[in-house]
């Protein structure tokens, strides 16, 4: 039966009105319509640290976060977050007053903007970005400024004069995203430096989205943006479990930021989900304390994964731009003919049994991302033969 309607008032808010199902909902669907191997959705299809899995039935089995845990997050995980920033990255966090534990980095987002921003607010954003800023920015009524992220020298680069040119008077917050999704760029320090002195100049809030952060390869560094020189007390950094330890549908993230900051974005937060993941929380909390060797052995599993799919797809005819993190390889099909990324995602299913995602569905400016493509690794080394095998039909 169609809705009946008392006025002429479409039923979804005109501030979503841009936004449909996600690519990812509509590629996976495709996936399993065509039993195409899916490397468009950036999921594992292996379960992380069997430990930290026994961790979560521990706790389930103890009665710990069956009920609804505190609000900013059950103390082991906060106390684990502020342990982690510190003997990473030198960062002190009181993890009292200091993190907030949240339902995954989407939440975090939501929160972070929905807390920080007043309508007509404008968010300067890398573009491409990860869909949910968008609509996020749009939710809380802000105003997004892509500033685009441009090939160059095989990877993509940022235009720190656009990115000034982009701040106005109206100009509120930046959105960043370090390593960068989808592109895999990962912000160099001098890169960062100008960034928080243009922060600094004109007195930015700063939401820096850094759930990459144990996934560098080769000679990138990641670092985080609250520790460059009075970027502290104007930074909201999100973390995420889920990239790092693969149990994404756990949704177990944070942020980590000066009080005041924390208080605002918890404001937001408490009517979002209020809490979630209770005993998933207590098992982060223990994968945090993980040793080195873990995250030592993950990223150059990943890399290992980056560089099998990324000579597969280079053997295929893709131009492609390996990835200094992430577990995303940005191609260009161009090469092969091909200039429209949509058309070209939604018949490779059935032309080689490969489900990947059109770039352009992470751009305002929709023309910059049209030839390009992107492909997730983060699956089994089998799976990614596999589909190697099956792309190279392309190449003829």
């Amino acid at each position: 039966m169609t809705p009946i309607s008392s006025s002429s008032r479409p039923f979804l808010n005109r501030r979503l009105a841009e936004f449909g199902t996600t690519i990812f909902a509509e590629m996976s669907a495709l996936a399993a319509r065509t039993g195409a191997i899916n490397l468009g959705q950036g999921f594992p299809d292996t379960d992380g640290p069997e430990e930290i899995r026994e961790a979560a039935v521990r706790a389930l089995r103890d009665g710990r976060g069956n009920q609804y845990p505190p609000g900013p997050g059950v103390p082991e995980l906060r106390t684990a977050v502020a342990a982690h920033q510190e003997r990473r990255y030198g960062l002190s966090f009181d993890p009292d007053t200091e993190v907030l534990v949240t339902a995954g980095a989407t939440e975090a987002i939501a929160a972070s903007l929905l807390a920080l921003l007043e309508p007509g607010d404008e968010v300067v954003a890398l573009e491409p970005y990860y869909d949910s800023y968008a609509a996020c920015i749009a939710m809380a009524g802000g105003t997004r400024v892509p500033v685009t992220l441009r090939p160059h020298e095989g990877t993509f680069r940022l235009d720190l004069d656009e990115l000034r040119d982009a701040v106005t008077d109206r100009t509120r917050l930046l959105l960043l995203n370090t390593p960068h999704n989808p592109t895999g760029t990962v912000l160099t320090r001098d890169e960062l430096a100008a960034i928080a002195e243009l922060a600094v100049e004109r007195d930015l809030l700063v939401v820096t989205d850094e759930v990459y952060e144990h996934l560098v390869f080769d000679t990138a560094e990641h670092i985080p943006l609250a520790s460059f020189p009075g970027m502290r007390e104007r930074t909201v950094t999100i973390g995420s479990a889920g990239k790092t330890y693969s149990f994404t549908g756990w949704k177990v993230g944070w942020i980590t930021a000066v009080p005041a900051l924390v208080t605002a974005v918890r404001s937001a937060k408490q009517y979002l989900t209020y809490v979630a993941s209770g005993p998933f929380q207590y098992a982060i909390a223990e994968a945090l304390a993980l040793p080195d060797s873990y995250f030592d052995a993950y990223r150059e599993d990943m890399r290992a994964k980056r560089d099998l799919l990324a000579a597969g797809l280079e053997g295929a005819g893709f131009g492609v731009y390996r990835p200094a993190g992430t577990y995303f390889v940005t191609t260009d099909i161009r090469p092969l003919g091909e200039s429209d990324g949509f058309a070209f995602c939604r018949g490779l299913p059935e032309r080689a049994g490969v489900v990947a995602v059109p770039n352009a569905v992470f751009y305002d400016h929709r023309e910059a991302g049209a030839p390009f493509v992107r492909f997730a690794f983060c699956k089994r080394t089998s799976v990614l033969e596999e589909a190697v095998r099956r792309l190279k039909t392309l190449a003829g």
